[in-house]
């Protein structure tokens, strides 16, 4: 598990939001819920939950401070 900072990754930001497989979720209407993700795959919503709690993301640190 890391801890501290993460580091930014342009390429793996775009891919996210053009993959192929998020197309056809989106537009099948498969999507669940905000906080359902528990359900579709636990171990995965589990590992999500205490990486989010142990790392930062760099350019939210920098909105909050120039806020």
């Amino acid at each position: 598990m890391k801890f501290g900072m993460r580091k930014p990754s342009l390429k793996k930001r775009i891919r996210a939001r053009t993959s192929i497989k998020r197309q056809v979720v989106h537009r099948a209407g498969m999507k669940m819920p905000r906080g359902y993700s528990w359900i579709r795959s636990p171990k995965k919503h589990a590992y999500n939950k205490v990486y989010r709690r142990t790392t930062f993301d760099l350019f939210k640190l920098l909105k909050k401070l120039f806020k």
